[in-house]
């Protein structure tokens, strides 16, 4: 199993806020284009998100869905890749004195995927998890604190929007 943590320097709750936020998911998740919540809401238990993967010319739409979700501290999704099946990806936040050490843990599930992995693909995961990891932490220490007026109501429309690129 693909397992790497990362201390991010802001307070859980700041994390938490871009993790349940479907509309960034394309900001933080390696090989992702652009993604858009499809089915419930993010990051409630079998919602989902739809989203692009490009490879030169070639793109393949595929989805994640919500299968476990502790309010501010644990995320599970099931990641589906197409042909190759699906990998259980798992999130944790916790509190680390002032900041936040966010764990991710990754492992094929259902699949092709399952059947090939091995050391190089183990090795693959861990530089994405590295990336993703350091992604989410330059988005996270990058945002400004919002005001307290605006934690009594969401920080956006319903409507959300969406970043393609």
């Amino acid at each position: 199993m693909a397992r790497r943590h990362r201390l991010i320097k802001v307070d859980p709750g700041r994390v938490w806020d871009v993790l349940a936020d479907g509309w960034r998911y394309a900001e933080w998740v390696v090989g992702t284009a652009w993604s858009e919540p499809v089915r419930g809401q993010w990051p409630e238990v079998g919602a989902a998100i739809g989203y692009e993967v490009r490879l030169g010319p070639l793109r393949f739409a595929n989805e994640t869905v919500v299968r476990r979700c502790v309010e501010g501290s644990v995320l599970e999704l099931e990641a589906h890749a197409g042909g190759l099946g699906t990998a259980r990806i798992a999130l944790e936040v916790h509190p680390w004195g002032e900041n936040t050490l966010v764990t991710v843990d990754e492992h094929p599930l259902r699949g092709t995927a399952g059947a090939l992995h091995n050391a190089g693909a183990e090795a693959l995961i861990q530089l994405r998890h590295r990336t993703m990891l350091a992604r989410l932490a330059r988005i996270c220490e990058a945002e400004p604190e919002a005001p307290a007026e605006a934690a009594f109501g969401p920080a956006r429309s319903s409507g959300g929007s969406q970043t393609r690129v």
